[in-house]
Formats: structure tokens, C-alpha cells, sequence
């Protein structure tokens, strides 16, 4: 007995240890990109990429918000941070409510061809985006939403249908049969039913969805580039133009407070949801 509760101490130790060793693992980009951003540049030009920083200052994160050059323009990404979230807010939003709609009737109403209908749905999710960009271009152009917020919003709700509907169908088909059979015996129709009853259980299914959502939308670069137009480009877009954008020396530290302000809204949308994505996730959402 005392040597299978030693076996399984040193078991637990040596899960702890590389647990520990991954967790820094994955930190240390992070810990220097934020060290490097709170350096002046004399100090970065010492090569110590390790050392912290011998005084702290916020200049590189004022100028890469507010007045970094991305091309002939010099107004950091405070542009691009707006123009995300006004591409984010519809592309999170109307994804997840089609794709609920989508599960809902595909896990339960199932109307005539509805499995032929899932089964293309699952096809477009294996569809590289790149393929797929130049019949958007050309179809969107015909119907004059090119380059423009609509036209990015619309091909962000393309890509994101078949794993919108295949979460919330394979979720709504974990519930019990038993609550829709009672709520039509009642009297329920299609969208009573799914506005009264689906829809309240539906909140670790809607919270892992827009996390998802959220990423994508915000994370996106070529999507973007393509298709938001030079009024809406996205903040992934004004990072580039940043990045690439020097006349003289590169800025390094300016460089590293741009990319965390860039990668800022997905890590806080994660830390902040982070145990509800988990219960969504064991509630069914990944089968």
C-alpha cells in the first residue's frame, strides 16, 4: 500500500513539473514582449532580452495607440481598435444567433432534407478560406458590398455557420427530449419553444460560442486585408502596417506594446470566461 501511494506521488510530481514546464514554456514570449515594451530603446540596444526592465515607462504604449505611422498616416492602431470592435460586434452576434436557430431545428423540428442540409453545413467547414476568397470577392463585388462593413461581416457569418450549427446542434441534442415533448403538448411552436425554452439553457453553449466567435473575428488578418475595405481595416491590419512601417530604426518596444494591445480583447474575453468555456465545453459542445 505505501509503495502504490509513493508511486502515485511521484506520478502527481511529475504531472505538476511539466505542467509547470509547459506554463512557462508558452509565458516566456509574453513575459518578453512586456518587458521589452516598458524598455527605451538604449536599454533594448544592451541585448539583455531576459532582464526586466531598469525603469518602467509607458512611452512605447502611448505612441503605438496613438501615434505609431502605419504608412503615411500616424495614429497608432487606436483606429484599427474601432474598426475591430465595429467588425466584431455583428460578426459575433449574428453567427451565433443563426447557428442557435440552425441547431435548434436540425437537433428537433428536423424538417424535410434537413440531413442533407447538415451535411453540406459540415462540408464548408473543410473548406480552406483561401479557396473560397476569390468567388467572395467577385460575387460580393456583383452585389456592390466589397471592400465595405458589410461585406466583412457577411463572410465572417459564411465561414463561422458550420461550426456555429454544429456546436449548438450537437448541444441542443444532448437536452432532454422530454422538456420539447411537453413544451408542444402545451401548445409551443417553433419560436416560442425556442425563445422561452432553448434559449435560457442555452448559456455555456452561447458563452463558448462567442469566445470562439470572438477570437476569430478578432484574430483574423486575410478576412480583413481582403474584404473590410481601407475605412474599416481591422487591428490585426494596422499591427502589420506598423510593424512594417519604419523609416529608421525599428522600435522594438513599440512593436511589443502594439502586438499586446493588439492580442489584448482575446486574452481578457478568455481570462474572463475561462470557466464557463470549460462547462460548455462538458456540457457537450465538442463531441
Amino acid at each position: 500500500m505505501g509503495k502504490r501511494k509513493a508511486t502515485a506521488l511521484w506520478a502527481r510530481v511529475g504531472v505538476y513539473a511539466f505542467l509547470l514546464f509547459a506554463a512557462a514554456f508558452f509565458l516566456l514570449p509574453l513575459y518578453v514582449m512586456l518587458t521589452t515594451s516598458f524598455k527605451t530603446m538604449d536599454e533594448i540596444r544592451l541585448g539583455q532580452i531576459f532582464a526586466l526592465p531598469s525603469s518602467i515607462t509607458f512611452d512605447a504604449w502611448r505612441a503605438a495607440w496613438s501615434e505609431a505611422c502605419t504608412g503615411v498616416s500616424c495614429e497608432g492602431v487606436r483606429g484599427g481598435f474601432w474598426n475591430s470592435v465595429t467588425i466584431a460586434v455583428p460578426s459575433v452576434v449574428l453567427p451565433i444567433l443563426l447557428g442557435a436557430i440552425n441547431g435548434y431545428a436540425l437537433s428537433w423540428w428536423k424538417p424535410k432534407g434537413s440531413q442533407w442540409l447538415f451535411g453540406v453545413l459540415m462540408m464548408g467547414a473543410f473548406i480552406p478560406i483561401q479557396v473560397m476568397i476569390y468567388p467572395l470577392v467577385k460575387l460580393e463585388a456583383a452585389v456592390g458590398i466589397y471592400s465595405s462593413l458589410p461585406g466583412i461581416v457577411v463572410v465572417h457569418l459564411v465561414f463561422a455557420m458550420p461550426i456555429m450549427t454544429l456546436l449548438f446542434r450537437n448541444y441542443y441534442a444532448g437536452l432532454p427530449a422530454e422538456l420539447f415533448k411537453a413544451a408542444r403538448v402545451d401548445g409551443g411552436g417553433f419560436w416560442r419553444i425556442f425563445v422561452q425554452l432553448v434559449l435560457p439553457m442555452s448559456t455555456p453553449m452561447l458563452i463558448v460560442a462567442a469566445i470562439m466567435q470572438i477570437t476569430g473575428v478578432w484574430n483574423d488578418y486575410i478576412l480583413g486585408l481582403t474584404f473590410a475595405g481601407r475605412d474599416n481595416l481591422p487591428m490585426t491590419v494596422q499591427l502589420n502596417n506598423v510593424i512594417n512601417t519604419t523609416t529608421g530604426e525599428r522600435l522594438y518596444n513599440l512593436n511589443m506594446a502594439a502586438t499586446i494591445l493588439t492580442s489584448a480583447v482575446p486574452l481578457l474575453v478568455y481570462l474572463i470566461s475561462g470557466r464557463w468555456f470549460v462547462r460548455g465545453i462538458a456540457a457537450g459542445a465538442v463531441k
